[in-house]
């Protein structure tokens, strides 16, 4: 139960944030355009970054973080973890106050959102999103930290969470590194779930576990949530948007694929590949969309193509009324919010209740 004693800490960072967030008009345009005239700019992603003529990348926002700790409204407790040194890909946990040694709870490894390019696993928003899903679902969370473009472009995010998901696997045998995944995580009721790009990943992760299972573990369900994909022709609702809105998108996958050919790319849109979305390595998928998103009909799609593609399990639409994308990170306290947590407690009910 969610205390309603004087906001924590993070609650006032995380508030500061959307403060300065959407005060400019929901993004930092403003400081990206008085910053495109500069002589040494020679790349623009507006909204997301800049790349200045000496390789220097700035974003423009979600650089903000915030320590891991015990969260003062849910009790969840959270510790920061290195999974790779060398690519300085590591992870934040979260365990429910719950928790005792000896009972074992569903594990979710979790994957941010932020167009590949934004964000962390340390940002506030994650902190306190994911404290109180791994409170009101009663589950572990490994929430993976990966490399970002443009210094990274894909697959090193992609690599990152499989190596992040490889190495919570190996302690499904109980002798791992991580005393809290060794005592607390159920290997036999896994979940993958990311929002945006971290959409998208899970997405990809799930394929991975389809065609490289994983010894010790096994993987009940994936949450695919406002996930941020794209396309060559536009679909839905797209076709009304600002040509550019259209252009945000392309410049970011300009970026996380260099030597790109077509905006069909499977990793941009699974659609290109039907075959190879079929080869899910789950038997559930939970595609979450929000109504007032401009990707909301890129997440119809994807259902409609999950459920015609030949895969052998169950897909799942929820859909959240009057919000747009991510809302749940920035507007933590609308009712919409509610209603999605208890979707994915339901979902991780139901999957773990699965043989």
């Amino acid at each position: 139960m969610e205390s309603d004693s004087k906001p924590s800490e993070a609650q006032l960072l995380h508030d500061f944030v959307c403060f300065k967030v959407f005060a400019d008009g929901h993004s930092s345009d403003t400081e990206s355009s008085r910053d495109d005239e500069g002589e040494d700019i020679v790349f623009t992603a507006p909204s997301y970054f800049q790349i200045r003529k000496d390789g220097r990348v700035e974003r423009f926002r979600g650089n903000e973080t915030i320590p891991p700790g015990t969260d003062d409204r849910t009790g969840v407790r959270s510790k920061d973890v290195v999974i790779s040194p060398d690519n300085k890909v590591g992870a934040r946990l979260y365990i429910p106050k719950e928790a005792d040694f000896g009972e074992k709870l569903p594990l979710l490894v979790h994957f941010h959102g932020g167009g590949f390019c934004l964000f962390s696993a340390w940002h506030p928003w994650y902190y306190l999103y994911l404290s109180r899903l791994a409170s009101q679902a009663k589950v572990v969370i490994v929430s993976v930290d990966y490399r970002l473009v443009p210094e990274h472009p894909l697959p090193a995010a992609y690599d990152d969470c499989w190596a992040a998901i490889k190495w919570a696997a190996a302690h499904s045998t109980g002798d791992g590194p991580e005393p809290w995944l060794n005592e607390f995580a159920d290997y036999g009721n896994v979940f993958f779930a990311g929002e945006s790009a971290g959409g998208n990943i899970a997405h990809q992760m799930a394929l991975r576990a389809g065609t490289n299972p994983l010894p010790g573990i096994k993987l009940k369900g994936v949450i695919i949530d406002v996930p941020f994909f794209f396309g060559a022709e536009s679909i839905g609702k797209e076709s009304g948007l600002p040509e550019t809105e259209r252009e945000k998108g392309e410049k970011i996958w300009l970026k996380a694929i260099p030597d790109l050919k077509t905006l069909d790319h499977p990793w941009i849109n699974p659609l290109a590949d039907l075959e190879k979305m079929s080869k899910m390595g789950c038997k559930r998928v939970l595609v979450h969309v929000a109504e007032v998103d401009s990707l909301r009909d890129r997440g119809v799609a994807y259902y409609e193509a999950l459920r015609g593609c030949g895969w052998s399990g169950r897909a799942e639409l929820f859909e959240s009324r009057g919000v747009g994308h991510a809302f749940q990170l920035f507007n933590p306290k609308c009712q919409q919010v509610e209603e999605l947590l208890k979707k994915y407690v339901e979902f991780i009910n139901e999957g773990v209740r699965d043989a």
